[in-house]
Formats: structure tokens, C-alpha cells, sequence
């Protein structure tokens, strides 16, 4: 199915996903406006979320499944295979952070259906991130995201932690936006345009990849993506913001966000900038600074979230491995390694949240000492987590790791694959001394895990995510085929190609 985006059904058939997501909000603001104040409330409002992100699953999917594309240049949204992916990946993550959210709020006395409000407002962010065309665009889903997310770190009125988070997240942020925005307003006084196709026609063919202009705004446009990445230097924000926000959204920003910026930065990059070969340089070394300094720091940590908070800023390293090879290949294995990484780092965190209280800031590994032999099945799924995470063979998070060496490899990076598995080796410093607290230490004390446990609907999430992980650690051919296609679809934009005539690049002047 071919769409034109000059014409308007063609934009809102387009657009299905995001308008069918806009459509709950709606009837989520009037539901939460009406009934707001019992735990009833709150779950029926968790309820409704979960149809909302259903349901906008089923509208990516039915675009998916015709094989949806878009007639010459898009205007602003695209419509290809690695939007509906990364799409699949921010909703399934959307969607287990509702799972993990219905008994945590209830726990910790948080009964504010507004919410689940916020979430699917930071999802619709998301959505348009990754179907942005036009940097505009990506911008402005990049703010919705940013706005709602500020709110959910902050959430926990009654702790501390939790206004700090907000507030750290909140001014760091608004200088992240400052630079893209300022890096945007570059790019567009040297090419005339902020369409990445017409962006890329203009670079390639006007002879304008060394002009300064553009040089500043791409570098501009690098810091405020690395902020929501949370690369190196730019992850300043990201501990004490992991660390204090509740525990369902802490997850929700180390693997939907991430998402997210992964992906739109994928797209920015190869299709408005193949022609500019500077920024590999620069994404090299952030991505080599990421995991090193991600890596290292994470072994001194002794609090499991905190430690998990730095373990995600080194899995930002490893993404923007991929990224920087700026093929095909890359932005599949990106693909393959967040849908992995969502899933484990979810369950992470969801086991986490059953085991402490309070924001589980105090939960230390030591606490985790005799976990086994009391919560067997809860430490089983952990282990599986840690296991995913550091890159064991048997689980997803192998395969992710595996499938991005090959593309840096591919390339030409072998060095930036060396340091991949050299920080990898590292990251056993802290993942392993987790199972070895659970299974060979007793527990300090009889009945220390009697409390920890998860609920009916977090249980059906947590069981969900470690069959994946398993299944696909072993069967990643489903994985291996969904991605290929969906790497391919994000292409430099070349004069003659189908829809493309040198007739475009004036059309942005």
C-alpha cells in the first residue's frame, strides 16, 4: 500500500497509530476527570491504558501488514518497516510498564489515576519520534515525550528522591532541548529545509557538507540526542533520575526512551547525513566513552538500582555501536538489541521493585543474599536478567550483542567490536556477583525475603518477558528477519531513486 502524504487521507491513514493513541487519551482525561480517587479508579484507568496501547499495536500492525510506504518523499512522517518496529518495541514496553505499574502504585500509596495519563502521552512522544520525517517533527514528539517523563520521575510526592530526580531531569533537559532546537534552526539556514530526505539531497548533491553552518547544527543536534541516550558526557542526568523516579517509570526511561532516541538518531543520521562523515567520528567516541566510563562506574556500585541506572547508560554505548556504522545492518541490530534489551531490563526492574520498598533506593546487592532459596522462581528470573544483560549465550541479549558486532564488524569498526567485548567482560564485575548473592549466600536472616513478591498482573508480564528471553536466545530467526527488513528501510535519499527527482531538492529552497 502506497500513500501520498500531499493528499489528506492518505496523511491519516498515515498517522493510525498516533491518532488511534490521541483518541484514548481523550477518553482517559474525561475517565480520570470523573473518577479519581480510589484504588478502583486506579485500576480501571491502567485498564484502559493497556487497551489504548493494544490497540494502537493492532493500527501498527494493520500498516505493517499491508506493507505500507509512502509515494515519493515523505512530507513529514514516514511510513517504512523500521518505524512499525520500533514502534512494536516502545508499546510492548509501554504496555509491560502498565503491567508492572498496577500493584507498585497501589504498594506505595501513590493512587493518582493521572498517571496512566501521563504514560500515554509520553508514548504518543515516542511515536512521533520514530515516524518523524522532519526534524520538526521529531521535535516536537521529543517535548511531548519530555514533559509527561519529567512528571512521572517526580511522581512520589512524599519522597525526596523523587522530587530530586524531577528536577535534575527537568533543567538538564531543557538545556538538551535548547541545543537541538539551536541545531535544528543551523541546519536549516544552510540547506533551506528541515526535511531529512531533502536535508540529505541538499548535502550530497549542493557540495554544502563542509559548511559551517551545518557542521554546528549536526554538533548541536549530536549533544541533544546524546542527552536522551544518555551517552557520555551527557548521562549526568541519568542516575539520580533512574534512582529517585518510581521503579516502573526508572524502566520505562532506560528502555522506551532509549528506543526512542536510538532510533530517531539512526534515522537522522544515515538519511540527512550519510554525506557528512564527521559525525561517525563523533558517534565513535561517544559510544567508546559510554561504555567504558558506563562500565567502570557500574562495578563501584553497591545499590542494585543505582547499579542497573549506570548498566544502562554502558547498553547506551554498545546502541550507538551500531548506529555508527550507519548501514543497514546497524540499524537492524539496534532494533534486535532494544527489543532484548526492553524486555530484560523491564523484568530487571519489576524484580526489583517486588523485593524492596520505598523507591527501593536502599535495596543493596548484599540484600539479595539467599534470595534462591526462598523466592526460587523470582531469582531464577533475575539470574536470566543478569545473564541477558551481560551477553550470555542461551539468552536474547546474546544475540542483540552478537548481531551488532557482526554490523561493526561488517563496517569496518572492528575496534569499536573489540571494545564492545572487552566492557562486556567488564560488566561481569557487577552482573554476576547478583546470582552468586542469590544462590551462594545464605539469607542474613530467617524470613529476609518473606515480603517480596509481584502481583497477578506483573507475574503475566515477568513470565512473558523470560520466556522470551530464553526462546529467542535459542530460536532468533523470527527476530533475525523482522529486523533485516526493517534496517533496510532507512536509506541516504538518492536523486532517481522511486519518487525522487532533482526537482525535490529545490522544492526545499
Amino acid at each position: 500500500m502506497r500513500l501520498d502524504l500531499s493528499n489528506t487521507p492518505a496523511l491519516m491513514l498515515a498517522l493510525l497509530p498516533e491518532i488511534v493513541l490521541t483518541g484514548w487519551s481523550l477518553v482517559l482525561l474525561l475517565l480520570v476527570a470523573w473518577r479519581h480517587h480510589s484504588v478502583r479508579d486506579l485500576r480501571l484507568a491502567g485498564i484502559v491504558t493497556l487497551a489504548a496501547f493494544v490497540t494502537t499495536a493492532g493500527a501498527v500492525w494493520w500498516l505493517w501488514w499491508n506493507v505500507t510506504t509512502v509515494s515519493g518523499i515523505p512530507l513529514m512522517i514516514g511510513a517504512d518497516d523500521f518505524r512499525f518496529v520500533a514502534g512494536f518495541i516502545i508499546l510492548g514496553a509501554a504496555a509491560g510498564t502498565v503491567f508492572f505499574s498496577f500493584d507498585y502504585l497501589e504498594r506505595e500509596g501513590m493512587v493518582t489515576p493521572e498517571y496512566y495519563v501521563l504514560l500515554v502521552y509520553a508514548v504518543l512522544g515516542l511515536l512521533l519520534m520514530v515516524a518523524g520525517e522532519d526534524l520538526m517533527v521529531i521535535f516536537l514528539g521529543l517535548e511531548l515525550l519530555s514533559v509527561s517523563v519529567y512528571v512521572l520521575a517526580a511522581f512520589n510526592r512524599r519522597s525526596a528522591k523523587s522530587a530530586e530526580a524531577g528536577i535534575k531531569y527537568f533543567l538538564l533537559g531543557a538545556f538538551a532541548s535548547a541545543f537541538l532546537v539551536y541545531g535544528i534552526a543551523f541546519i536549516y539556514g544552510a540547506t533551506g529545509t528541515t526535511n531529512l530526505k531533502i536535508i540529505g539531497l541538499q548535502v550530497a548533491t549542493l557540495g554544502i557538507a563542509g559548511h559551517p553552518l551545518l557542521l554546528v547544527g549536526l554538533g548541536l543536534l549530536l549533544v541533544g540526542f546524546a542527552f536522551k541516550v544518555a551517552a557520555v558526557p551527557f548521562h549526568m542526568w541519568a542516575p539520580d533520575a533512574y534512582d529517585g523516579a518510581p521503579t516502573p517509570v526508572t524502566g520505562f526511561m532506560a528502555t522506551a526512551v532509549k528506543a526512542a532516541a536510538v532510533a530517531a538518531l539512526f534515522r537522522v543520521l544515515v538519511e540527512a547525513f550519510s554525506a557528512v562523515p564527521e559525525w561517525g567520528t563523533v558517534v565513535a567516541g561517544l559510544a567508546v566513552a559510554t561504555m567504558v566510563v558506563g562500565n567502570l562506574v557500574a562495578l563501584s556500585q553497591r545499590s542494585v538500582k543505582r547499579m542497573l541506572a549506570y548498566s544502562s547508560v554502558a547498553h547506551a554505548g554498545y546502541l550507538l555501536v551500531a548506529v555508527r556504522t550507519g548501514t543497514a545492518a546497524g540499524g537492524s541490530a539496534a532494533l534486535l538489541y532494544l527489543a532484548a534489551y526492553a524486555a530484560t531490563t523491564l523484568a530487571g526492574f519489576a524484580i526489583l521493585a517486588a523485593k524492596g520498598r520505598h523507591g527501593e533506593h536502599d535495596v543493596l546487592i548484599d540484600d539479595l543474599a539467599g534470595f534462591a532459596s526462598e523466592r526460587p522462581w523470582l531469582a531464577f528470573a533475575m539470574a536470566v536478567v543478569m545473564l541477558s544483560l551481560l551477553g550470555f549465550p542461551g539468552t536474547a541479549g546474546f544475540i542483540g550483542k552478537w548481531y551488532i558486532l557482526v554490523a561493526a564488524v561488517q563496517s569496518g569498526h572492528a575496534t569499536l567490536a573489540v571494545i564492545l567485548v572487552l566492557t562486556s567482560v567488564v560488566s561481569a564485575g557487577y552482573y554476576l556477583p547478583v546470582i552468586m548473592a542469590m544462590y551462594m549466600r545464605p539469607e542474613p536472616y530467617a524470613g529476609a525475603h518473606a515480603a517480596a513478591g509481584v502481583g497477578r498482573w506483573a507475574r503475566t508480564a515477568l513470565i512473558v518477558a523470560i520466556a522470551g528471553l530464553l526462546y529467542f536466545g535459542v530460536r532468533p530467526n523470527r527476530l533475525f528477519e523482522l529486523t533485516r527488513t526493517s534496517g533496510a528501510a532507512v536509506h541516504p535519499a538518492s536523486i532517481g531513486g522511486p519518487g525522487e527527482t532533482g526537482a525535490a531538492v529545490s522544492s526545499g529552497n
